[in-house]
């Protein structure tokens, strides 16, 4: 089992979250990555750019592995550039490089000027994006004429001596087959009604595709303070993606979004979701009960507002090693 950590962009300025990059290296977190987003899910917020920040923690960080979680190619990012990306973090950071793909949301799309597709078209979209990517990683010179994207002998002239390995954000069984035929791995939500269908229909996809399943990445938040009001108050911004339409419907305005999650998502929901708590312990039994559900990754998002980096802090010298067996 390894863990990984999510960097709030919406919630965090960059410099902040360079330095809680550089707190999540000490604490002994297998991987971090940052979340890319156009805009928070609420406001005020933040929106840090995540490809700069992700270039600046590769260069104050030395050994823990670094990537996109998750970066949507369908309208704001091409995915030729998308693959640019990529192949620039590998040979920056070797060996530490990865790409998380989605298909996106309108709170960062729409206000680019896309008109929100339906779902079936976001994950079109984003299957074909993937084809680019992919043999573009590849290395081959590409000449694509497709639904929704062209290319006209693209090429990576910088690419790293390894092709990073990608993972693909699924919330349905229509995405989790593309993540089975496009990518090295799933990411979903660690949400016990809905994970295990959407793992089995990877599995069943992969199995179609004569492939060995990948990394099953099954992510949550999580905060932590001094005492547990301080825990929920510092994280109560995060009830906004409790709302599962807000990931497939065209909602972008934050205000809208947080007035509508505050008034439908109590504070008891949020906790069941959202790991909240001053306790490492109940971190710790929390991050199990993920394991549980077929994680071979488990992805911890940093929502500690009130305290960020020590939260990090106690992750690696209580909850970490009493995850890993070993002596607290």
């Amino acid at each position: 089992m390894r863990y990984w950590v999510q960097l709030a962009t919406e919630q965090f300025p960059p410099s902040a979250v360079v330095r809680q990059a550089q707190e999540a290296e000490r604490a002994g977190f297998d991987a971090l990555n940052v979340s890319d987003h156009l805009q928070p899910w609420w406001e005020p917020g933040e929106s840090g750019h995540a490809w700069a920040l992700l270039g600046a923690i590769g260069q104050a960080t030395s050994k823990v592995g670094v990537g996109t979680g998750v970066t949507a190619p369908v309208y704001r990012h091409n995915p030729t550039v998308v693959a640019q990306f990529a192949a620039t973090m590998e040979e920056l950071c070797p060996g530490r490089a990865y790409l998380g793909i989605g298909s996106g949301e309108a709170l960062n799309e729409s206000p680019c000027g896309m008109d929100w597709p339906p779902v079936g078209e976001q994950v079109e979209r984003m299957d074909e994006a993937l084809e680019i990517i992919d043999r573009l990683l590849d290395g081959e010179r590409l000449d694509h004429e497709g639904r929704f994207y062209r290319t006209k002998a693209a090429y990576l002239h910088t690419r790293g001596e390894r092709r990073p390995p990608v993972y693909v954000s699924a919330f349905g069984p229509h995405a989790a087959a593309v993540a089975a035929r496009r990518a090295d791995g799933l990411w979903t939500l660690a949400d016990p009604e809905q994970a295990p269908g959407i793992i089995d229909a990877y599995r069943g996809a992969c199995e179609d595709a004569g492939k060995e399943p990948g990394e099953i990445i099954l992510q949550a938040g999580f905060s932590w303070a001094e005492d547990d009001h301080a825990a929920l108050e510092g994280s109560r911004v995060w009830k906004s993606t409790q709302i599962p339409d807000y990931f497939t419907d065209d909602w972008h305005d934050p205000r809208a979004m947080y007035e509508r999650a505050e008034k439908e998502v109590s504070d008891d929901e949020f906790r069941e979701a959202y790991i909240v708590s001053s306790d490492p312990e109940v971190h710790a039994e929390r991050v199990r009960e993920v394991e549980r559900l077929g994680a071979t990754v488990v992805c911890l998002q940093n929502g500690s507002g009130a305290a960020p980096e020590q939260a990090l802090r106690v992750y690696g010298e209580q909850v970490l090693p009493a995850l890993r067996g070993a002596r607290v």
